[in-house]
């Protein structure tokens, strides 16, 4: 029996229109989301002067969400917060993504034998962002809850990304303007990142070093797929005072051979 084709649901012209134009309430909404999953609760009053957008507009933006348990409010501090809807519609990403699962198993491998939270992030639009992360039993600890975002050059996972890249894709990376300094030690210049790439290859694993955030560290290992490509990074983080430079390397090779194992169950070649 014929498979009956399945409908695109495209109307007709689709493909002839060089631009479509957005549905305004669905983007209005998409915004507010952003706004809410970028804080730890916002008021009502607080979301309209953050968009510039009417109390009126943005009440009604907030019920219909409500109404789909994507955002909830709390009744005490009248704040509104993400809701469950939005956490189950995220991690259906999460399940397309099969680095995610195939990554667990190393994570906490590495949590226990470093003893340091372990983190999974991807490139997006430019900036790293965390998908998963194993935390340590220790009270002090790094913590980046899944979809932080982080900028390339002061982020480990983001160095050691960017260390698998062509020549022609780090270039127009280092054109894209000035870059943030975050500590004293945050590499900015072009050629200093450039250069820092270069070891980062031979090394195989890269090291934040204080460069985001001072007083901790972070080592990272690039997963590669089928096509040798990089498609997400592994890493260690902690506070300074236990990320020592003496077990920088130890831990390095630890993070390095796990990123290694999963690179191998996406298929890759090169480990």
């Amino acid at each position: 029996m014929k498979t009956p084709t399945r409908r695109k649901g495209r109307p007709k012209g689709f493909y002839a229109k060089t631009e479509v134009a957005p549905v305004q309430s669905l983007d209005r909404a998409m915004i507010v989301l952003e706004a809410l999953a970028d804080s730890a609760g916002l008021t009502l009053t607080e979301i309209a002067e953050r968009l510039d957008q009417s109390p009126a507009t943005i009440y009604r933006v907030l019920n219909t969400l409500n109404a789909r348990g994507i955002v909830e409010s709390d009744p005490q501090t009248q704040a509104w917060h993400i809701g469950p809807m939005a956490f189950r519609l995220g991690s259906a990403f999460l399940r397309r993504t099969s680095v995610v699962d195939r990554s667990r198993p190393e994570m906490r491998q590495l949590m226990e034998v470093t003893g340091e939270t372990a983190n999974l992030g991807i490139e997006k639009d430019g900036l790293v962002m965390f998908l998963s992360q194993v935390e340590t039993h220790e009270t002090i600890r790094a913590f980046f809850p899944p979809g932080t975002l982080s900028p390339m050059h002061a982020s480990g996972i983001g160095k050691a990304l960017l260390s698998r890249y062509s020549d022609d894709r780090l270039d127009r990376f280092l054109r894209r303007g000035t870059f943030e300094a975050f500590t004293s030690k945050t590499l900015c210049e072009p050629e200093a990142i450039r250069k820092d790439m270069l070891g980062i290859l031979e090394a195989g694993f890269a090291v934040d070093d204080e460069e985001k955030t001072t007083g901790m560290r972070c080592v990272a290992a690039p997963i590669l797929d089928f096509y040798n490509e990089p498609v997400a990074g592994i890493s260690v983080s902690g506070p300074s005072h236990r990320l020592t430079p003496d077990r920088i390397s130890e831990i390095g090779k630890a993070v390095k051979q796990a990123a290694n194992q999963i690179s191998r169950g996406l298929g890759s070649s090169e480990t």
